[in-house]
């Protein structure tokens, strides 16, 4: 796990979110997602710096749309905003989980 992983899986894990169960490098159909919570039918990305590659961009919304289409949600947090806006980083996975 990258650091940025590790410190996201520790906000995360063992319902220390909200009470809201997470599963971490959880496989999806043929692919395997950074974070699942079941319940919400929600996946959390991390996203750094190899996301600006266009192929890896391709790659993300080719399977962002997948997910999707299979009644996945799919929300990407940038590694930035995880390290220098904590709080905020979290309240977007707090309003993903809530929005149905």
């Amino acid at each position: 796990m990258s650091e940025a992983e590790r410190v996201l899986w520790m906000l995360l894990r063992s319902r220390r979110f909200e009470g809201w169960k997470f599963r971490r490098q959880a496989p999806l159909g043929r692919y395997v997602v950074d974070f699942f919570c079941p319940a919400a039918a929600l996946v959390v990305e991390l996203d750094g710096a190899q996301q600006a590659n266009a192929e890896q961009a391709a790659f993300d919304a080719t399977r962002t749309a997948e997910l999707q289409a299979s009644g996945i949600r799919v929300m990407r947090i940038w590694v930035g905003d995880l390290f220098h806006d904590r709080e905020g980083a979290m309240e977007a996975v707090w309003q993903a989980l809530h929005r149905r």
